[in-house]
């Protein structure tokens, strides 16, 4: 069992039912910490009941239902939080939706949708967590992607509000650590084995499956846990005086 580094402390991972922020949820609760596991819709219950019962200790996590789409979501997750541990130490920003289509095909449907879950959501989140976020110590940690600095085709939204997401990550590192003692990073991704890349598509698959085979460290997709150790370690103590980086986790295919 890793060292409970996070004993204590409160975790809220939007979007965690599955894929990257399952994982997370995964990393943090096995180095102590009390986990909130977000899932969207009613039958995606089962799906977040499973990741609580594959951790080491289940009783440590809640799910809830919360539709990040919707303004009310973000309150909710904050509520549930406090209202069960009393306290909140983390909030991790990872829920998010990818359409991949030519600009042409890409519709106001899908900017309201990306707009909404990937940008609003993760505005909404952090300023719902903000008058309850422990001082000190907090950590505010955002999930952005490789595309929002080196974009594939077919991504106009989807790399635009992960660029939102950058943004927000730079903005807030220098904003907020004054006035709430907290610290805020990123850690983008590159494209990672999970259910939601699998639904990319074929067509989108031809296009990135070359970008794939060219990473240095080895010619595959990163695995979810590669992605939430890095999360992990922004979310230590001894991580205090790490504020504002963006740590590319891709295996060298993207390189700032």
């Amino acid at each position: 069992m890793p060292e409970q580094t996070l004993a204590g402390k409160v975790a809220i991972v939007s979007g965690s039912s599955s894929g990257i922020g399952a994982a997370i949820v995964r990393e943090l609760s096995s180095r102590g910490a009390h986990t909130v596991v977000n899932y969207p819709f009613p039958d995606l219950q089962a799906e977040a009941d499973e990741v609580i019962s594959s951790l080491q200790s289940p009783s440590s996590a809640i799910t809830v239902e919360a539709d990040m789409s919707q303004v009310e979501s973000a309150q909710k997750l904050v509520d549930s939080a406090v209202n069960k541990w009393g306290r909140l130490d983390i909030i991790v920003n990872c829920v998010a939706l990818a359409v991949n289509k030519p600009l042409e095909e890409q519709t106001l449907e899908d900017w309201d949708l990306l707009v909404n879950i990937n940008g609003r959501g993760t505005f909404l989140l952090t300023k719902a967590a903000l008058p309850h976020l422990t001082k000190g110590s907090g950590r505010i940690v955002n999930i952005a992607s490789i595309s929002a600095r080196g974009p594939p085709p077919n991504q106009t939204i989807y790399a635009g509000t992960k660029g939102m997401v950058d943004s927000f990550t730079k903005c807030w590192a220098k904003e907020l650590p004054p006035k709430y003692g907290c610290t805020v990073n990123a850690v983008s991704p590159g494209p990672t084995r999970t259910e939601g890349f699998a639904a990319a598509g074929d067509e989108q698959m031809k296009i990135l499956q070359p970008i794939i085979d060219q990473t240095p460290v080895g010619p595959r997709m990163g695995q979810p846990d590669e992605i939430a150790y890095a999360v992990g370690f922004l979310c230590e103590e001894r991580a205090r005086w790490i504020n504002g980086a963006h740590i590319i986790a891709s295996g060298g295919l993207f390189i700032d």
